[in-house]
């Protein structure tokens, strides 16, 4: 299935019904102006060049319809992350994916202080230059029946390549994600059944559009089933978030553990009232932060994992199957495969092992990386990079990025695990990760960093039993913030760049 078809089909089903609840511009879309909308855009977009078309806007309902007019125009979106470096990431996605044209916003490029690069065009500007004209021509196209319109915009294949989502960067160069229709499809059809989504739900779309987290969850699952989105472009605004979701009447939420943290400091009781999901991801999820919504909001957060890679759920826990701790199980049409980093044999359940996934949802590969895609996806497995085990009933445990395992006199040790026991020891708003650090002798110790001073030797007599020595960190570093991507991800990258340069004297 074609995604910018079967919005058509549902713009057309659910004519009358509110698709978009705008809350950075205080503006309401229905499904049929959405639909206007963006036949409008995609003439618009016409003029442009063949191919891929840029697309830098934060979360409002012409980000939405910029992106299904872009698809029913024939182009491919590529999704560029504005929230740190947006002019090198613009031109980094430009060499990369070999075209021109970006549509942005003048007053994001005012608000993120970003100068006006060759090949953006203004999303306002292409809105005012719309004649009467224009409109009427769309809604009259919007007018055919289904089938009749659906033959004047673009075909194609669900094969095809949906759009382009760079990877975090957060330890090395951002790699392209060539996503298919079929990836998302089959992506939110699992996760519909999953979590019985239907068109009466009011999803929270606060997720930033470059991440696939938003794409999925905050675009398309709302889009396949006609559901309305509240739009708000600032995830870090807590406090207007948590009183979008209690005046809204939001049923569905999804974000990172860090997004979380903020909306429950920022909460009052009944603010969550309404949701009935609460899906928490990209991020290991804090018991603390689980209890946290339990006690104030009776609402219980519910923890998934996924990649870029994999449009991107993998596993979810729901309400009726929910083992806090664990990432979930894995999702319809979705295999995994825990794997032994050496051996490559299938590990016993219960053993820790590189975790492989395979289905529909596994991405075309990386835009022009024939090498990196070939080490990723083996025999259709693509190898996440991760580290877990499954239990017993088919759950799995992540354990961390196998780069976030690090060998010390023959040991691995997971820095993950390092994190959890230092976390529990530590007051509720002090951040912490931490970070492998040359050494001349051992070869690698282990570094803390911290977000505020705290008493290093008795942290560490704590530490130290409940890990072996070797676990141990070797010492703290405060940091005035811990670094993060624009998800809410933590950097690690920057982070052990800072941790490295305090402890060698940089």
């Amino acid at each position: 299935m074609l995604l910018h078809q079967q919005f058509i089909r549902i713009a057309k089903q659910y004519e009358k019904k509110t698709a978009i609840i705008d809350k950075t511009l205080n503006r309401v879309v229905s499904y049929k102006n959405a639909l206007i909308g963006s036949l409008i855009l995609l003439k618009k977009f016409d003029k442009y060049e063949p191919g891929f078309l840029g697309i830098m806007l934060p979360n409002t309902a012409g980000t939405v319809l910029s992106v299904l007019a872009t698809l029913l125009s024939g182009r491919i979106p590529v999704m560029i992350n504005y929230s740190t470096g947006a002019a090198a990431n613009c031109e980094y996605a430009q060499k990369k994916c070999a075209f021109k044209t970006i549509i942005t916003s003048k007053a994001l490029l005012e608000k993120i202080n970003c100068p006006k690069l060759d090949g953006m065009v203004f999303l306002e500007d292409i809105m005012k230059s719309v004649t009467l004209f224009e409109k009427l021509r769309a809604a009259l196209k919007a007018s055919l029946r289904v089938e009749s319109l659906i033959k004047k915009v673009h075909a194609g294949d669900e094969d095809d390549t949906l759009l382009i989502l760079f990877t975090s960067g957060s330890e090395k160069n951002p790699k392209g994600v060539q996503l298919t229709h079929k990836n998302i499809t089959s992506n939110y059809n699992s996760l519909i059944k999953a979590f019985t989504f239907s068109s009466d739900d009011i999803f929270l779309a606060n997720l930033p559009y470059f991440h696939v987290f938003g794409q999925t969850a905050n675009l398309w699952v709302p889009m396949a089933v006609g559901m309305t989105v509240v739009t708000y472009a600032n995830p870090l605004d807590f406090k207007t978030i948590c009183d979008i979701v209690r005046e809204e009447k939001v049923t569905l939420m999804a974000g990172t553990p860090t997004f979380f943290w903020g909306y429950l400091r920022n909460s009052k009781r009944g603010d969550f009232e309404s949701v009935r999901i609460l899906l928490s991801g990209a991020d290991k999820c804090p018991d603390a932060l689980r209890q946290g919504f339990l006690e104030k909001h009776g609402k219980v957060l519910l923890e998934a994992y996924g990649a870029t890679e994999t449009s991107p759920a993998i596993t979810v826990n729901t309400l009726e199957f929910n083992r806090p701790g664990s990432v979930g199980r894995p999702i319809e049409g979705v295999r995994v495969r825990i794997e032994n980093y050496e051996t490559s044999e299938e590990c016993a359940v219960g053993e820790i092992g590189k975790v492989l996934v395979k289905g529909d949802n596994v991405m075309k590969g990386y835009f022009d990386d024939f090498e990196q895609t070939s080490l990723s996806i083996r025999h259709g497995w693509y190898d996440t990079g991760d580290m877990g085990y499954m239990d017993q009933d088919g759950y799995l445990w992540h354990v961390g990025r196998l780069k976030r395992f690090l060998k010390i006199g023959g040991e691995m040790v997971s820095l993950i695990r390092v994190e959890d026991v230092l976390e529990k020891l530590l007051p509720a708003e002090v951040e912490c990760c931490v970070v492998e650090v040359p050494d001349p002798v051992k070869g690698a110790k282990i570094v803390a960093a911290v977000t505020q001073q705290i008493d290093d030797k008795l942290i560490l007599k704590k530490m130290s039993e409940q890990l072996p020595s070797i676990a141990v960190p070797s010492k703290f570093v405060v940091l005035s913030e811990m670094p993060k991507m624009g998800s809410g991800k933590i950097d690690f990258r920057t982070i052990t760049d800072r941790v490295r340069d305090i402890v060698q004297g940089r």
